[in-house]
């Protein structure tokens, strides 16, 4: 049975959904508490609450003597809370991911650098079945980011459009347990293909983002080459530094 919501936390998710809609814009005051107590139907307690919700998830921003504001959108940042999917990632940070499957295919025909990626997992010489997927990736419905990505047919043995329309890594890991990913992030210029898919201008720049994923075992799982628009997207990483004796 599902868990029915309390009072602020309903609240907060009508809020949630008229900034999403764009009722609040980016900057915009919110109405006085009483003013939206008055709107809901429930307490001013209820909507403090509520609002301060939003203030934990980074959607509302509240200014001493001057009132509640919808804050304007960050850039994504990628590894500030680990290895996570764009969907996951989105989820976390209170925003609504979405996804347009572009193409998904098994392959025979496989480039050089992927067949060497997956080369331990041949049998006979033969890279096992690849699937060849591409995705175009979503938030707030404003294109983020184009996906490029080849795994073990295995690992998606019932794929279909609407299973990749969501958290691949969740549906991976009903398979094999994901470990850890390297990443090599570069600066290039977007193509008209690109350009078109992700709704920028030509020549604008976008962070090509090369990923290879494993098992924590050190299975290939995922190679994943993927573009990123530079004005929406960034890459966190944390780095030890190494003692030398």
């Amino acid at each position: 049975m599902k868990k029915q919501l309390t009072a602020f936390q309903q609240v907060a998710v009508d809020l949630r959904g008229r900034i999403r809609n764009g009722q609040y814009q980016p900057g915009q005051k919110l109405p006085s508490e009483y003013e939206l107590a008055e709107s809901f139907q429930v307490s001013r307690l209820t909507v403090r609450k509520a609002v301060a919700a939003l203030i934990d998830e980074h959607l509302l921003a509240k200014e001493p003597g001057r009132g509640t504001y919808v804050m304007r959108p960050g850039k994504i940042s990628s590894g500030s809370g680990g290895l996570q999917g764009f969907t996951e990632k989105a989820r976390q940070e209170g925003r609504q991911p979405g996804t347009k499957v572009l193409s998904c295919k098994e392959v025979s025909v496989i480039p050089e650098k992927v067949r060497i990626f997956f080369g331990e997992e041949s049998v006979g010489g033969q890279v096992e079945p690849l699937l060849h997927i591409s995705r175009l990736r979503y938030l707030e419905g404003e294109p983020m980011t184009v996906e490029d990505l080849y795994l073990p047919k295995r690992y998606l043995p019932d794929v279909s459009d609407e299973l990749l329309e969501g958290s691949l890594f969740q549906e991976l890991e009903k398979q094999v347990e994901i470990g850890y990913s390297h990443q090599e992030v570069e600066a290039v210029l977007v193509d008209d293909q690109l350009a078109a898919l992700l709704q920028v201008a030509d020549g604008a720049p976008l962070l090509l983002v090369h990923s290879l994923t494993y098992s924590p075992a050190g299975r290939p799982v995922l190679y994943d080459t993927s573009f990123y628009r530079a004005d929406k997207y960034t890459f966190r990483n944390t780095l030890q530094r190494k003692r030398y004796r």
